[in-house]
């Protein structure tokens, strides 16, 4: 099959057979919702026009540089911008990390989206070149186009006999229709524990994979909608199938090139995907990997799908990355790079050369530009509603308003983040809703960055050089 052929290229990368494995007992456990510094972000919320709304989607302000992702996001979903870059510049606490996460929800699931700081890169066991090789091919997906028969019918009887004293295992009947045939199939052990597990019964409409026996219940079919007084609100129902019980029926999948490169570079073959640390990967095999795909896509197997790669804090990466970034950039299977920095002059690090952005100026060339300015008072205020909504606290307006102050005054990081505190204040004194007075309590405790860097210039001599 084609998905299998492309994952394992090689005979001798064989997925481990799980004969020798002992199976253990999985447990539920129970889910934990956290709620991260972007959790609000759910697009860019721009109309059809591209035009930026005031608030919409957990975006706030900055028209012109989402209006600008958008122009950018639509050449993505155009294809019009494989491999090209853009920088996101600006101030901290501007929403540069808001807006790459506001592309990444609009471009849905399907499109890959790989998120990386650029301080990660000097930190893993490999050397850079290749830690930026693999997030470049985890921003790179491969559409892989195939075949598959199916059975597809409603259920109208299952027969499950009884094995005999001594027989090796169960055997049944099952019979399905649709609107214009019946056919009754003979089952055998695995078929039957597979309908026991999906709780399959008379009046389901399933699918049956004849590749790989997997069966899938679409819903209970309209004809049977009065069997029972109460239905369950999960309860789906759809038209019983037309035509033939056998079909053909076109599969797709999406993977990521890093993923083949790792199934193909490891003894476990698929079980390397969980392994976490993969380590460094032979160039021989990607240039193999590279070439199965391209002949796939002259085929008309497979199409190359151009992800987005986001490097935050790109001030951080030396002269030997930014080369690497030139050159790859110039790759004919290079994803879409939107960078991310909060610099303005300093030095390129591994040089003495000062830099706008501290980046080369041949790569500055590159790059197309948005830049984002400082939010308003009244902007700062609305995020801050958003996300006490996100963080299921009740704030009064004299709060928010002094909340916006703060972010005037310093950032709108630091007014963000007093919201936590004074809910422990509000809690811990028996109330529910935010005060302007606990706000002023929980600042007076902290510092932000500007308070404490003056009070270390008033300080001075108190501290250790």
């Amino acid at each position: 099959r084609a998905l299998l052929a492309l994952l394992s290229l090689s005979p001798n990368h064989a997925m481990a057979s799980g004969s020798g494995l002992k199976t253990q007992e999985v447990k539920d456990i129970t889910r934990i919702e956290r709620i991260g510094a972007h959790s609000h972000i759910r697009g860019l919320g721009l109309d059809d026009a591209l035009e930026a709304r005031m608030v919409s989607q957990g975006m706030v302000g900055q028209a012109n540089a989402r209006k600008a992702a958008g122009v950018i996001l639509q050449m993505i979903k155009e294809g019009h911008i494989a491999g090209r870059a853009v920088l996101i510049a600006g101030q901290p606490g501007t929403g540069k990390t808001a807006i790459a996460m506001g592309m990444a929800q609009a471009l849905g699931t399907d499109t890959p989206f790989t998120a990386v700081s650029a301080s990660e890169i000097f930190s893993l066991e490999m050397n850079k070149t290749e830690a930026l090789t693999q997030a470049f091919r985890r921003s790179i997906g491969v559409r892989i186009k195939e075949e598959t028969e199916i059975i597809e019918g409603e259920v109208v009887e299952i027969e499950v006999d009884r094995p005999a004293a001594g027989s090796s295992g169960k055997t049944g009947k099952l019979t399905l229709k649709t609107t214009e045939m019946e056919t009754v199939y003979d089952l055998g052990q695995k078929m039957i524990d597979s309908l026991t597990k999906e709780k399959a019964q008379a009046g389901d409409v399933i699918t049956i994979d004849k590749a790989t026996g997997r069966i899938s219940v679409l819903g209970r079919s309209f004809a049977r909608s009065r069997d029972y007084d109460a239905m369950g609100p999960s309860t789906k129902f759809v038209q019983c199938p037309e035509g033939e019980l056998q079909k053909r029926k076109e599969v797709v999948h999406v993977v990521s090139l890093h993923e083949v490169d790792v199934i193909n570079s490891r003894q476990q073959g698929f079980l390397a995907l969980f392994a976490g640390d993969t380590g460094e990967i032979k160039a021989e095999v990607r240039e193999q990997i590279d070439q199965k795909v391209a002949e796939w896509r002259e085929e008309g197997k497979a199409e190359i799908v151009p992800g987005v790669l986001f490097i935050d804090e790109v001030h951080m990466l030396d002269i030997e990355c930014f080369t690497y970034l030139n050159r790859a950039l110039e790759s004919t299977l290079a994803p879409i790079v939107i960078f991310a920095t909060n610099r303005g002059m300093c030095t390129v690090r591994g040089t003495e050369v000062v830099a706008p952005h501290g980046i080369p100026v041949d790569l500055l060339d590159r790059l197309m530009i948005i830049r984002t300015m400082p939010y308003a008072l009244q902007e700062i205020v609305q995020i801050l509603s958003i996300r006490s909504q996100i963080e299921g606290l009740t704030v009064e307006e004299e709060a928010f308003a002094f909340l916006g102050e703060i972010g005037v005054r310093s950032t709108l990081r630091y007014a963000v983040q007093l919201l936590t505190p004074a809910k422990v204040l509000v809690s811990t004194a028996g109330r529910k809703a935010i005060t302007k007075e606990d706000v002023e309590e929980v600042d007076g405790l902290f510092y932000d960055a500007k308070a404490s860097a003056k009070l270390l210039l008033e300080q001075q001599a108190g501290y250790l050089s």
